[in-house]
């Protein structure tokens, strides 16, 4: 079953800090999502990691994959979507295999270990083309307004 998203509804972040461009796929019953974040080389941070070679920092990675969890939160529990939950990033297990450099359109494929009311537990890899660049377990807990 596929739904549609509208991640600017959805995630508490706007510019400079919204990291997805996309949803690409979501399949609520399987509990997975896709999501692009296109790196572009006209982003601030690229101007000190590194001048003469970028390299898109790990924390922006992290932080993508957080809201890409966020969007698979809100499509498999909706009615707490419209409580405006404030979302808090706990445990992070990550690990970074390649560098992301300008040019590059890094996908992230999330999918839910555990989704409850208050909280998840979401694996989740970020690719540029067939490369795995980075995985991460991530967990989080909601709190409802």
């Amino acid at each position: 079953m596929q739904k549609q998203l509208d991640l600017r509804k959805i995630l508490p972040q706007t510019y400079p800090f919204l990291f997805i461009d996309k949803i690409s796929h979501l399949d609520a019953e399987k509990q997975i999502i896709t999501c692009i974040k296109n790196v572009s080389g006209n982003e601030s941070y690229f101007q000190g990691h590194f001048p003469g070679n970028p390299v898109l920092p790990g924390v922006i990675i992290v932080e993508a994959m957080a809201q890409t969890s966020i969007l698979l939160y809100a499509a498999l529990k909706p009615g707490n979507m419209a409580r405006k939950p404030v979302f808090f990033l706990g445990k992070i297990e990550a690990v970074f295999k390649k560098p992301v450099v300008p040019g590059d359109v890094l996908e992230l494929n999330a999918s839910s270990e555990k989704i409850i009311d208050t909280g998840g537990i979401v694996r989740v890899s970020a690719k540029v083309g067939a490369s795995i660049v980075a995985e991460a377990t991530l967990s989080f807990g909601v709190k409802l307004i």
